[in-house]
């Protein structure tokens, strides 16, 4: 099984860039096969890493085997035929080492700021994930011709992020794998996708999706207990501070729920197992782990746990 990073998102990927560098060039020491990070515009206050393709970049110059994600590139914001040159560059620069998660973005602040109708949205998707297919695959006219050297593929491998009806149908139309949300948790997406598989005739890709879960590794199981309660006590804090932000009350988390539907935690023996279940219960090949709790853990704390699963979870559960 694909064991990929995830959750170095907004105030999370602050401080030190060299430092935040080496977090992922230790990841890819350790034997992690990905990282996974978004892209956010306009934010106030400003995020350091706004453009995934840049960071990606970036990491690619330091690293030598680990891949690079973007969940997601959201399609309604770029030019498509420019976008499909950059990206066709960066997966020939790393190597090959790039995947490319799509969306239609949900943010209508975004969308204002750069002059777009988010009205929009769905069908500025759509088109540009058809004309960037067609700038990898297709010979173009010469005033158009893509410049970035020849891929090993015809272009990197594509994931499609939502949770909506319409995106499930468009993934399931285009044989395209999911990249399955962390909150709310997959099973709606899940639905979705096999109404959509109903109705489209077309073939699942969930063996080639990817799932994702915090995942809480101790030396022991009072070890693991304790990293569980310090998690969901920081993320109820989190949750109670954004409920707040939308002058809405705080929910309390339903500890076995999130423990049941978002959590891969205890010592090593019990996490390879819930591994193994989830490959067999949702037949997904990849798993995104969030070592920082989606950034209410520091990068000490997420390395610490990150280490200690590559030395005895992930040898366990790399042929799952």
């Amino acid at each position: 099984m694909r064991i990929d990073l995830y959750g170095w998102t907004r105030d999370a990927t602050r401080g030190d860039h060299r430092d935040f560098l080496s977090l992922f060039e230790e990841a890819d020491r350790l034997g992690f096969d990905a990282v996974w990070f978004n892209e956010f515009h306009f934010q106030d206050p400003p995020q350091p890493y706004p453009s995934t393709l840049l960071l990606a970049a970036a990491l690619f110059a330091r690293t030598e085997r680990i891949r690079v994600g973007t969940s997601i590139l959201v399609l309604p914001l770029h030019d498509p035929l420019l976008l499909a040159e950059a990206v066709a560059q960066l997966d020939w620069q790393g190597g090959g080492r790039l995947d490319v998660g799509i969306g239609r973005g949900t943010n209508p602040e975004t969308f204002a700021t750069l002059g777009i109708d988010h009205g929009q949205a769905r069908e500025r998707f759509e088109t540009a994930y058809d004309a960037m297919v067609r700038v990898w695959t297709e010979p173009l006219s010469d005033s158009h011709r893509a410049s970035a050297p020849p891929l090993q593929q015809p272009h990197p491998p594509i994931y499609v992020a939502g949770t909506t009806t319409e995106t499930m149908a468009f993934a399931a139309r285009r044989g395209l794998p999911l990249l399955l949300s962390l909150e709310p948790p997959e099973l709606r997406q899940l639905a979705n996708y096999a109404d959509a598989l109903a109705q489209t005739g077309g073939a699942s890709a969930i063996a080639r999706s990817s799932l994702c879960r915090y995942v809480c590794v101790g030396r022991d199981m009072a070890d693991a207990e304790a990293a569980v309660d310090d998690l969901l006590s920081r993320r109820q804090v989190a949750r109670d501070a954004a409920a707040r932000a939308r002058g809405a009350p705080g929910v309390p988390l339903d500890r076995q729920k999130v423990l049941a539907e978002q959590v891969v935690w205890g010592d090593p023996d019990q996490c390879a197992r819930q591994i193994h279940a989830l490959r067999e219960s949702v037949g997904v090949g990849e798993l995104r782990c969030v070592f920082n709790g989606n950034g209410v853990l520091g990068n000490d704390a997420a390395l610490a746990g990150m280490r200690l699963f590559a030395d005895t979870v992930l040898p366990a559960v790399r042929d799952a």
